[in-house]
């Protein structure tokens, strides 16, 4: 399957808060849905979900209209959903029958799953009765317990330790791999480069980053340098600046390193031989390779 969102719109009232959203992602592969607060990640969830109607754009699969209601999809949202004070099985059962399931396969799935992640021991329980980190595997245990075509998972990491984060690694693997769709949306910038090969960055309503994440690195990476100079320099960028200003700009730095952009007609070989003739010996010397973390921050960081 692709599903594919062309030039998605939508206002409240005379606030426009969404202004042309496209972006595509294909079964087998996660898609990481990124931005700040606010930027419209979540409006943009809802529209997928028919919780809200989009003002204009399309959203197809495989070139048909897409109808949230023909498709199975399993939503894990930011802010906890699911019923404190119900049984965690009970609630289970309930929700995949909500969503198609007769009540036998329901419970099948239920229980497969919480013996999955590990709380099958908590099935009679109250959700408020269990810790936070385990509260977040019965909500994943709910996105998961329809078999769905469809998996948004926004900050599913959040309350989990180091354990718990592997298993849902290990699940969210399993569902690339069985050719879901994945919709995966987070802060924490290490797992979405973890999961996706591709990602949308959102910024203010509108889509300011797009593609897939290892060409993006490589196209920030062009014709930039990491120089690390001998231990004990001093403010390094400031004398990068002034000894080799003609050849390069310092665009920042990275714990002990300087990464610089080499201005036209500077070469790899000829910036070193400058820093070789002013004696700064470098104790590095590279291609510079972006972070998603330095990339969001460049894209969307400097804006309030």
């Amino acid at each position: 399957m692709k599903l594919e969102v062309k030039d998605l719109r939508k206002s409240f009232g005379e606030k426009e808060v969404l202004h042309g959203i496209s972006f595509s992602i294909e079964s087998g592969r996660a898609l990481g849905l990124l931005g700040r607060n606010g930027a419209g990640k979540t409006t943009t969830i809802r529209i997928l979900m028919d919780v809200f109607r989009a003002s204009g754009g399309t959203v197809t699969v495989d070139g048909k209209t897409f109808h949230p209601r023909d498709f199975r999809i399993g939503y894990l949202p930011e802010e906890r959903g699911l019923y404190p004070k119900k049984g965690v099985l009970e609630q289970l059962v309930y929700l995949a029958q909500l969503r198609g399931s007769d009540r036998k396969t329901a419970r099948q799935q239920a229980q497969w799953w919480l013996k999955r992640l590990g709380v099958e021991e908590y099935a009679q329980r109250k959700l408020e009765t269990l810790s936070k980190g385990n509260q977040q595997k019965v909500q994943l245990a709910q996105t998961l317990v329809c078999s769905p075509d469809l998996v948004i998972l926004d900050e599913p990491f959040s309350g989990l330790d180091p354990v718990n984060s592997q298993i849902l690694k290990d699940v969210i693997r399993e569902q690339i791999q069985d050719g879901k769709l994945v919709i995966f949306s987070s802060h924490q910038m290490s797992y979405v480069e973890e999961f996706c090969e591709d990602i949308v960055l959102i910024n203010h309503g509108e889509v300011v980053l797009s593609g897939n994440l290892d060409q993006i690195k490589r196209e920030y990476g062009h014709n930039r340098l990491v120089i690390g100079l001998e231990a004990g320099t001093e403010h390094p960028e400031q004398l990068l600046e002034e000894q080799l200003g003609d050849l390069i700009r310092v665009t920042g730095h990275r714990k002990d390193q300087v990464i610089v952009e080499m201005k036209e007609g500077c070469t790899r070989e000829r910036l070193l031989a400058g820093l070789l003739e002013k004696k700064l010996i470098p104790e590095e010397f590279g291609n510079y390779e972006p972070s998603l973390t330095e990339i969001f921050v460049e894209r969307a960081g400097d804006q309030a």
